[in-house]
């Protein structure tokens, strides 16, 4: 797996259309696993600021057939 610490500050689209600016790359407080902090940038009633483990971030997702980044960087 690819593990590729997302951009503080950069801006990435998830493989369903939505935004994200990526805040940074930390740690759980229990595991020490690598999680990603990240801000929807749009309005979600479940929460504005999300987590991830790195991992997932990183992952390849099956759409349609076709491998897909989770997460595609767009700009920062």
């Amino acid at each position: 797996m690819n593990e590729q610490h997302p951009i503080p500050g950069a801006i990435y689209r998830h493989y369903k259309g939505k935004q994200y600016r990526v805040i940074g790359v930390g740690k759980h407080s229990e595991s020490l696993e690598d999680v990603v902090l990240y801000e929807a940038l749009y309005e979600n009633p479940l929460g504005r600021l999300w987590s991830r483990p790195l991992g997932m971030w990183s992952e390849l997702v099956e759409v349609e057939g076709q491998k897909v980044p989770r997460f595609q960087f767009l700009f920062k």
